[in-house]
């Protein structure tokens, strides 16, 4: 193993303040590399750090063989080329193996989206919930859909996140950015019956630091926040496969650009840093716009009876 590679991810969290899941995965892409690599006898010394272009494209050919998808391989190129270009930079290598390496085409996906009616089903699920855990997962969707917040920053959302002004709520996000987003009525409510059971949800950690507090002092976990939205979308008769945390983030800035919204504001709410990243929203409703046309427009073309 790559007697860097500690070096390299200790980069990550000091200097771009990268999140334990980012981190987590740079090391799992480096690792699987470094393993292909000396399992195959590529390179037995230093497998990453002395490693040529020509081995990094037998790896990615690897990938392919596989049956790894364009999107994963390209993913795992980003990953070595910000491995290298760090042992470049720092004047550990004194090339870059990964300069000519060329990524996969990627078609732009379209993200997974609820229809503002299928969003209420869903909320009125939670409703139907009995005692403290239905509270619980009522304002965690509440507030998932009124904020667009990822599943990380949801859960670990400290307990003091509505101190300063119960009408908005201040997010941490990727790199440590803090940003501010405005609460809805609905929000407010749940998360205000939520906080009179909450204390069930400690299990003897009385100091839990977090908003919804999981097992052994920690916060809930985004795999058990999963599982509840599944079983709820089971209940509420749609598809368990469109229904997740990140999809219910789609539907929180797809409606709000239905709905007339402007796209800065939008972007400053899912703290995206750079707009274009916002912009598949508005190809989202694109494709519906046109679908909406090729069906209702009375000069539509219609296929005769």
């Amino acid at each position: 193993m790559s007697r860097y590679l500690d070096a390299f991810l200790e980069m990550l969290i000091a200097e771009r303040g990268a999140a334990k899941n980012t981190v987590k995965s740079y090391q799992h892409d480096l690792i699987d590399c470094a393993e292909f690599l000396f399992v195959s006898g590529v390179s037995k010394k230093a497998v990453l750090d002395k490693v040529t272009t020509k081995s990094l494209r037998y790896y990615l050919k690897n990938l392919a063989d596989r049956g790894m998808t364009s999107r994963t391989v390209a993913r795992r190129i980003s990953t070595l080329r910000v491995f290298y270009r760090f042992l470049h930079t720092e004047g550990l290598r004194s090339d870059d193996p990964t300069s000519v390496l060329q990524s996969p085409r990627l078609g732009r996906t379209l993200p997974k989206v609820l229809s503002e009616q299928e969003v209420s089903r869903l909320l009125d699920a939670a409703s139907r919930l009995e005692g403290a855990g239905g509270l619980r997962l009522k304002a965690m969707i509440e507030l998932c859909y009124a904020t667009g917040m990822r599943a990380s920053e949801l859960v670990e959302l400290p307990f003091t996140a509505l101190n300063r002004d119960p009408r908005v709520i201040i997010v941490s996000g990727k790199g440590g950015r803090e940003r501010m987003v405005p609460l809805n009525e609905p929000a407010r409510i749940a998360v205000k019956s939520y906080m009179n059971v909450r204390d069930r949800f400690l299990g003897g950690y009385k100091d839990n630091p977090y908003l919804f507090p999981g097992s052994m002092g920690r916060a809930i976990s985004r795999q058990r926040f999963f599982q509840l939205l599944k079983k709820l979308a089971l209940s509420a008769g749609i598809d368990t496969s469109r229904v997740s945390p990140h999809i219910l983030r789609h539907a929180f800035a797809t409606h709000l650009l239905n709905n007339n919204a402007d796209l800065r504001s939008v972007q400053k709410m899912l703290g995206h840093s750079d707009i274009s990243t916002t912009q598949i929203y508005t190809h989202v409703l694109d494709e519906r716009l046109q679908k909406l046309v090729s069906e209702k427009h009375p000069l539509a073309d219609k296929t005769p009876e």
